[in-house]
């Protein structure tokens, strides 16, 4: 079973759709190696822009996901998580850069084939060659062309800006995955001496406890031995064997001194 499947079946779903445009990518960026065509190359490439897009949208949702769902998450599931989520980054970074490798190479290409010895230029419908071409024309077509360049060259700066914007994000959400993994340690170092010193004390308490429970005991064994010899004294006042208490009395002896007075 897919981890992601087990924390959220949305970013399964997100995840699986970007599998699949990376795939798109691979099959299209093979494909676009055995295109000889000028302008079907530039087809293809726009398909392969747009799949891009598709897939940098797809990535910061599921970037938007992962940071709704990282209070409710573990640390293992959010590293997991982040881990991914670079991957899919990189991933389509690599595709970004063979996407502006490609338009380099067609843009020189589409150069050679206008003036240096390619007497075809490839149109959409027709075949126009550049030597019944007039002058105007070839300049035209030449600025043109730079436009096209340019604004070749404006898209992949875009692309390029994009890129590092998800970078920097994605950097940021690092330091603060990072900074929480800090504070948890911190909590649980806090946490774990909390309980070590709450351990001791009831260690202490226990000793105490037990040493009071034996002074009772043994103040309750003398008050008993104290009645004892009180009760044996009533009982039998003649009794020599037993000592005296300091303080008390023989009450039968006084009784009859008592009564010999009167």
């Amino acid at each position: 079973m897919d981890p992601i499947s087990a924390v959220s079946e949305e970013l399964a779903e997100i995840s699986g759709q970007i599998s699949d445009i990376f795939r798109a990518l691979s099959n299209g960026f093979q494909k676009l190696e055995k295109i000889k065509d000028v302008n079907r190359q530039s087809r293809q490439l726009e398909e392969l822009t747009d799949k891009m897009r598709e897939c940098k949208r797809l990535i910061k949702e599921f970037d938007k996901e992962v940071k709704n769902m990282e209070s409710r998450n573990d640390p293992n599931t959010n590293r997991m998580l982040s881990e991914k989520k670079q991957s899919m980054v990189k991933e389509l970074n690599s595709y970004v850069a063979m996407k502006k490798q490609y338009q380099s190479n067609l843009e020189n290409n589409k150069r050679v084939d206008l003036f240096d010895g390619s007497n075809e230029v490839y149109g959409n419908d027709n075949v126009l060659l550049a030597s019944s071409m007039t002058n105007q024309q070839l300049i035209d077509k030449g600025n043109q062309m730079m436009d096209e360049t340019d604004q070749a060259i404006d898209r992949a700066t875009k692309v390029v800006h994009e890129t590092i914007n998800v970078g920097t994000e994605t950097a940021a959400a690092l330091k603060a995955q990072t900074e929480q993994m800090s504070r948890i340690v911190n909590e649980l170092d806090s946490i774990h001496f909390s309980i070590k010193k709450a351990s001791k004390l009831v260690k202490e308490l226990s000793r105490q406890v037990a040493t009071d429970r034996c002074i009772m005991a043994l103040l309750f064994l003398i008050v008993l031995g104290v009645i004892a010899i009180i009760i044996v004294k009533i009982v039998n006042p003649q009794n020599k064997d037993i000592r005296d208490i300091p303080g008390l009395a023989p009450p039968a002896m006084t009784r009859r001194l008592l009564w010999t007075r009167h």
